[in-house]
């Protein structure tokens, strides 16, 4: 399947696929009917902040799970705090950043992207957990870039080219406010995401090793890749 997905707003574009003829006694080519899919990008809803939740911890890498799990209260469970805190207007995580791939009303995955400030302020680093800091020494590398913050696709629909179909979007969206590169952060042990985003133009710009945490997945390096923004291409 191809996917095309129009950059900007929640315009679906139908995606046909042609099944190819199976073995017969057929002297010339058998037409099938094609299968209209329709996929588009659209902005994320309050009301999805449940599933935004889910996607942004499989960004990652449990990261966002171990930090909602010291903010419950009461009988919250750690995703319960990661809706609560992808519900409101603002914030990094806000469901106002979010962009969501959908089809037949499903959501596929989900981009979580915005302009960092230039120039960005980090603070005293000694007052972040330890953990945090290599993300937070990285990020400031790119001041002014578009950031993607967490970009994650539920596993039934992974190798779909949903991922490629919102990267296609977030670019647009780079060139649209105007920024110079995007810009992200992927483990190095994540080499299914490398290639991908190798493929899509970025380039490793800085390193830091992972430091362990509780529910830490792997250790290895967080590398911060950069694409700059060709406003004739990505829009």
């Amino acid at each position: 399947m191809i996917e095309s997905v129009s950059p900007g707003g929640g315009t679906s574009t139908p995606v046909r696929c042609l099944e190819s003829a199976g073995p017969g006694s057929h002297t010339g080519p058998v037409r099938r009917a094609y299968t209209v899919c329709v996929r588009h990008i659209e902005p994320a809803t309050r009301e999805q902040a449940s599933q935004l939740a889910r996607l942004i911890n499989l960004a990652g890498e449990g990261i966002p799970e171990y930090l909602w799990e010291g903010m419950r209260e009461g009988a919250e469970t750690a995703l319960d705090v990661g809706a609560r805190r992808a519900s409101r207007d603002d914030g990094g995580f806000s469901y106002r950043n979010a962009r969501v791939c959908v089809e037949d009303g499903n959501i596929l995955g989900m981009v979580l992207a915005y302009a960092q400030p230039d120039p960005l302020d980090i603070g005293d680093i000694e007052e972040y957990p330890g953990f945090l800091r290599p993300l937070v020494e990285l990020e400031a590398m790119a001041p002014g870039s578009w950031y993607v913050n967490a970009l994650a696709t539920f596993e039934a629909w992974r190798g779909r080219g949903v991922a490629s179909a919102l990267l296609e979007d977030t670019h647009a969206r780079a060139a649209g406010a105007g920024c110079a590169s995007v810009s992200l952060i992927v483990a190095s042990t994540n080499e299914p995401a490398m290639r991908l985003y190798e493929r899509f133009g970025y380039r490793a710009e800085g390193e830091r090793p992972v430091v362990p945490f509780g529910g830490c997945l792997h250790g290895g390096r967080w590398v911060l890749m950069c694409r700059p923004v060709t406003p004739s291409i990505d829009t």
